[in-house]
C-alpha cells in the first residue's frame, strides 16, 4: 500500500494594490494636471498597466482597488483581465460596483494562480452607493482559506457600518484574510472595532503607503488570522498609482490543499 500523502504548508504571497485605474501620479498637482484621465482614454494608460502587470507577476493572489472593467476612459478595455493576461494569471474575476454606463466602470479586482472554490459578491451599506466587498473561498476537500477584498468609503460613519458588515462575513471562517484600501489608520475606531469583532491582527501596522511620492498615510491593509503564519510584510516602493501596494508573505495550516 503506498504511503498517504502529508498535508504540506503553502506559502502564499499576497498583494493588495490601489492602481488608480492605471494613472501614473508623482504628486499632488498631477491631480488636477491628470485629473482628465479619471474620466477620459489615455495613451499612457495601456503602458502603465503592462508596468503593473510586471510587478504583480511575481504573486500568488493579487487584490486590485480602483479599477475600470471597461468603460470610455479605459478605452473600453478590462483592465483586471488585461492584468490577468499580461501577468499569466489562470484566474481572475472584477467586480464593478458603480456602473456609469460607457463612461466608467468602477471595480475592485482579483487576480489568481489558485483556482477558487467560491465567490461572492458583497453590497457594502453606505449613504452613497458604490462599495463593495469581494469574498473568496480557495482550498480542497479539507480547511479552507476565506478572503476578503475592499474599498471603504471615504467618511468613519460608513467605514464603521462597512467594517461591522464585513466583520460578519469573517467570523464564520477560521483561517481568513482581509485586504484592501481601508481609507483609515491601524489605530482608527474603524479597524479596531473590526479587530475586537474577528480576531484578526495586522503584524506590521506602520508602513505607509500613501501617498506613494511622500508616504505618510497607512490607509492600505492586510490584516489575518492568527492561524496563518505571517513570513513577510512589506510595502513595495513601485510609484505609479497615487497608492503604493502593500504585500505580505503567509504559510498556511497542511490542512489548506489549494487547487492550481
Amino acid at each position: 500500500m503506498p504511503p498517504q500523502r502529508e498535508d504540506v504548508p503553502t506559502r502564499l504571497r499576497i498583494m493588495s494594490y490601489n492602481i488608480q485605474i492605471g494613472i501614473e501620479t508623482q504628486r499632488y498637482r498631477d491631480y488636477v494636471t491628470r485629473g482628465w484621465r479619471h474620466f477620459l482614454p489615455d495613451t499612457a494608460r495601456r503602458g502603465n498597466l503592462d508596468q503593473i502587470a510586471s510587478l504583480v507577476h511575481g504573486y500568488d493572489l493579487v487584490g486590485l482597488q480602483e479599477v475600470d472593467s471597461g468603460s470610455l476612459r479605459s478605452g473600453f478595455v478590462n483592465q483586471v483581465e488585461y492584468l490577468a493576461q499580461q501577468a499569466n494569471f489562470p484566474y481572475w474575476y472584477s467586480q464593478t460596483n458603480r456602473k456609469l454606463g460607457k463612461f466608467a466602470q468602477h471595480s475592485n479586482g482579483l487576480l489568481t494562480r489558485y483556482r477558487p472554490l467560491a465567490i461572492r459578491e458583497h453590497k457594502l451599506p453606505g449613504m452613497i452607493p458604490g462599495r463593495g466587498a469581494l469574498s473568496m473561498e480557495f482550498g480542497g476537500d479539507g480547511e479552507s482559506l476565506h478572503v476578503v477584498l475592499v474599498h471603504l468609503a471615504l467618511g468613519q460613519r460608513a467605514r464603521l457600518k462597512q467594517l461591522e458588515y464585513v466583520a460578519d462575513v469573517v467570523s464564520q471562517y477560521r483561517h481568513a484574510v482581509v485586504m484592501g484600501d481601508l481609507n483609515c489608520r491601524p489605530e482608527s475606531e474603524e479597524i479596531v472595532r473590526l479587530r475586537e469583532l474577528t480576531g484578526l491582527r495586522e503584524p506590521l501596522p506602520d508602513l505607509h503607503t500613501f501617498p506613494s511620492w511622500r508616504p505618510h498615510r497607512n490607509i492600505d491593509h492586510i490584516l489575518v488570522s492568527s492561524s496563518l503564519q505571517v513570513e513577510l510584510s512589506e510595502v513595495v516602493d513601485y510609484r505609479l498609482s497615487d497608492h503604493l501596494p502593500i504585500t505580505m508573505e503567509i504559510t498556511l495550516p497542511g490542512g489548506i490543499q489549494l487547487a492550481a
